[in-house]
């Protein structure tokens, strides 16, 4: 495996990121998901650059070359106070011909450990219910079932 590194990106590799974005919102397409990616491209771009600045991505860059990885994370803030301080983690990314590397599994340790840092006492995330790999692997760190989201078609006849 070539050196990889995972760190808090610069301004100047939200382009890349952005590639990175709309290639897993295709990968995700394939599990079900209904977001398009090149159509929402810009829109991507806009989010990422507010994680940015946020300190709230990392990516993972193969020496000093190309992106192969990314991810996305905050302190979840809402309207509601709640018992616990919630961490989220969001889109983690690695490019199809680098996973089972330990890529994500970099990726996702420094979020969770950024998210520590940031006094989270728990983390969410989600998946896609027909991402069995992805199902697995978050199962395998740790991860399980908190909340489900369900839905069906509006034209399907009810039973």
């Amino acid at each position: 495996m070539t050196d990889v590194h995972v760190a808090a990106p610069s301004i100047e590799d939200v382009a890349d990121i952005t590639s990175l974005w709309v290639a897993l919102v295709e990968d995700q397409r394939e599990h079900g998901a209904h977001l398009l990616g090149e159509e929402n491209r810009a829109d991507g771009r806009a989010v990422i650059e507010q994680y940015v600045h946020a300190d709230g991505l990392a990516i993972a860059r193969e020496g000093e070359g190309k992106l192969v990885g990314f991810v996305m994370f905050h302190v979840e803030r809402g309207l509601y106070e709640q018992d616990v301080r919630r961490g989220i983690v969001e889109n983690v990314f690695v490019v199809p011909d680098r996973r089972g590397e330990g890529i994500g599994s970099r990726l996702l340790d420094f979020a969770e450990s950024e998210l520590a840092d940031r006094n989270a006492a728990v983390v969410a995330l989600s998946v896609l219910a027909d991402n069995e790999a992805a199902l697995e692997w978050y199962r395998e760190r740790g991860y399980h079932p908190h909340r489900l989201t369900m839905e069906r078609s509006i034209d399907e006849t009810e039973s």
